[in-house]
């Protein structure tokens, strides 16, 4: 792996993609990465949808993390989800293809802040914080 920033963004991420089982489980697409930020897509299939037909909230969670998680690990060291939030703005219908950007606002020592948009198509359906924490010990993806 070189120093170039976005070739260990771009490393690192298809190291995760590789490990990420549920992500991969649940049909999170890696659609780009970069230092501190990342998209992923998602479409809705019934294995997704709630008693009402929408799109479970919990699914909406897990496509925000994935994107937190390939946007704060960009920089080749690993961290973790510390906590986080979410607003669910707009119901999802079976079909919706979404997309979930994470973009970092801030990032002092070991501690990173995300905010995360999740779309379908141009509409703004949920909205998530998150807040991370540099593992030293951890391993990075490899």
């Amino acid at each position: 792996m070189g120093e170039d920033p976005d070739e260990i963004a771009a490393h690192t991420a298809a190291a995760m993609e590789r490990a990420d089982a549920a992500g991969r489980g649940a049909g999170v697409r890696l659609l780009d990465v970069a230092p501190g930020r990342a998209r992923v897509g998602l479409t809705v299939a019934d294995r997704h949808v709630n008693g009402h037909g929408l799109c479970h909230g919990g699914y909406l969670f897990l496509l925000a993390d994935a994107a937190l998680a390939y946007a704060s690990n960009s920089y080749g060291t690993s961290a973790v989800a510390s906590g986080a939030d979410i607003a669910f703005l707009r119901p999802v219908s079976l079909g919706a293809e979404l997309v979930a950007e994470a973009v970092e606002r801030a990032k002092t020592g070991r501690s990173g802040l995300y905010d995360v948009t999740i779309r379908a198509g141009a509409e703004v359906v949920a909205e998530f914080r998150g807040r991370t924490r540099q593992v030293p010990g951890l391993p990075p993806p490899a």
